[in-house]
Parts: structure tokens; sequence; C-alpha cells
């Protein structure tokens, strides 16, 4: 089994937490930035450099670890939050990191991006990014976001308040 090790950022500004979607492949659900660490890079160097290339924008905060997923692709059923298109294969192992990111404004309402050079070697692919209550039916439902990015929102929720309390 083919292992890919992955760092994803969840950028939040008070409760409000950075998603996007594809436009091109509506049926993926929501997804947070990141992806795939280069060889060579550490995850947190990666989470950097995946959520630089996926929004366009450059962060000048502290990225804070706050959770792990071992997520095994082949013995998932493709349906669901977990469906990818057939030219984006998601087979083998993802190990992931995923990075808290707190901003005190957010750096754009709306916007959409291109990442020009995805891992997978396919073409561009179109992201819309957006904003969306932590604490909202759709963010609380896990099967609103793709690929298993639902999950660690439950550990980030209990970190949001102490956060705004603290700044």
């Amino acid at each position: 089994m083919q292992i890919f090790h992955k760092a994803y950022v969840y950028l939040t500004c008070g409760t409000d937490l950075l998603v996007f979607n594809e436009p091109d492949t509506p049926y993926l659900g929501l997804q947070v930035p990141g992806g795939t660490v280069d060889p060579g890079e550490s995850f947190l160097q990666g989470a950097m450099r995946e959520f630089a290339e996926e929004t366009g924008l450059a962060l000048d905060a502290a990225f804070d670890h706050f959770s792990d997923q071992d997520l095994p692709f082949e013995t998932i059923d493709p349906v669901g939050q977990f469906r990818a298109p057939p030219d984006r294969p998601l087979q083998g192992r993802h190990i992931r990191r995923n990075f808290h990111v707190a901003v005190p404004r957010r750096p754009r309402e709306e916007w959409e991006h291109f990442e020009m050079y995805p891992s997978s070697g396919v073409a561009p692919i179109r992201y819309r990014f957006f904003w969306l209550n932590l604490f909202s039916t759709e963010a609380l439902e896990e099967e609103s976001f793709f690929a298993a990015f639902g999950p660690p929102l439950a550990a980030l929720r209990r970190r949001v308040p102490s956060l705004k309390t603290a700044a």
C-alpha cells in the first residue's frame, strides 16, 4: 500500500473556518487547504507551502499542530464523502497532520484560486474559498466534508473559545 504524508490547515477567524469547494466537481463537498508533503519537507513546511499554493495567501501566524489522522483509503468504500474523481485517485494510506492557524481578521471574504500544480499531476484545479461558522448545521455534519476533513472539527471547536478569550 502506498503511503502519502499530508498536511492540512484549519484556518479560523473567530468561530469561522476557511473552507473551499471545487466548483467543477461539486459532489466532493467541503475541504480545507493542504495536501501532500514533498520529499525532504517537514509536515509544517508542507502545510505552509500547500496553504499558499491552494489559497494564494501567505500567512504570518503560528501554525499549531492539533490532530493527526491515519486513513487507509484502499479499505474505504468509494461513496459519499470519500468519492474522488477518476483522474484523482486516493489509493493508499494517508497519514495526516492537521494544523490550526487563528487570525484576527479575514484576509478575504470569498475568492477563487487555481492550484496550478496538483501533486496528482492533473490539470489545474479551481477552488472557491469562503468562511463557514464552526457551529453551523453544515459544519456540524461531518458528511458535508470530503475525505474525513470533518472529524477534526470537534477538537477545533474546543480550541476556538479558549483562543478567543486569551486574545
